[in-house]
């Protein structure tokens, strides 16, 4: 097994190889999708039908944005979870995924990309659908576990042989330092998927926004203890922020 970093709009691209197969760690943005085929086809040298599985941890641009859009190109199949209800269900679920649409166009422009079309349907039509603690169908050695918080139905992928987790966003790092995600929907379950990696003796991590990193139980407990006691979301920041404006007028 090898794993590649490929540099996506505002992610990290992780592509699992192996001799007859390949699988990504969630499915990027939507424009994601011809950096995805070029390496696989020129870098690799590989044909795209050994895209066998696209894994998605949860429905924001950078993660699902690229899924369907590789399926219906390349035939591959998408895991996820089964949540009867959609993350962007309702008029308020479409609301959000405009905003988090254009939040993912705002980090890419701060990272100096430019303007792509980031688009991809709000609702996740997985081919496979997902358990805690079961292995991933056709990549055996990759264990589920559900990790929720950023939102309310995020995965994390154990590399059981290595025991490498892959924790999407649970997980982020800025200058040198680990920090929790923006945002947090469930923080008392945020602090308990991140306890769940202190119970699995995890060690060492895949990041979606800056790859591998060694990780301590300290700075794990650490997260734990600064996590936010309150659901952290951009609906609840504008209204602290407009609060906080009228009260010193």
């Amino acid at each position: 097994m090898q794993i590649h970093h490929l540099t996506g709009y505002i992610q990290t691209i992780l592509l699992v190889e192996y001799p007859d197969k390949l699988l990504l760690l969630d499915g990027g943005c939507r424009c994601d999708v011809p950096v995805i085929k070029a390496f696989i086809t020129d870098h690799l040298q590989r044909d795209i039908s050994d895209l066998k599985l696209v894994l998605v941890s949860h429905m924001h641009p950078d993660h699902a944005g690229g899924a369907h859009l590789l399926r219906k190109q390349f035939g591959c199949k998408i895991a996820s979870v089964g949540f009867e209800k959609q993350w962007y269900q309702g008029v308020k679920g479409r609301i959000a995924h405009s905003i988090d649409v254009m939040l993912a166009l705002y980090v890419a422009r701060r990272k100096g990309k430019r303007w792509q079309n980031i688009y991809y349907h709000p609702h996740l039509k997985p081919d496979v659908i997902l358990q805690d603690q079961t292995a991933v169908p056709e990549f055996e050695e990759w264990m589920v576990h559900f990790t929720p918080g950023h939102t309310d139905r995020d995965l994390s992928f154990l590399h059981q042989p290595t025991q490498l987790m892959y924790v999407g966003d649970m997980i982020l790092k800025l200058r040198n330092k680990f920090t929790s995600p923006f945002p947090i929907y469930q923080p008392d379950v945020y602090k308990q998927s991140l306890n769940k990696l202190l119970q699995l003796n995890i060690t060492k991590i895949l990041m979606a926004h800056d790859g591998y990193s060694d990780i301590s139980p300290t700075d794990i407990q650490q997260l734990i203890n600064k996590s936010t006691n309150h659901p952290l979301t951009v609906a609840n920041v504008v209204k602290y922020k407009l609060t906080k404006r009228n009260s010193i007028k």
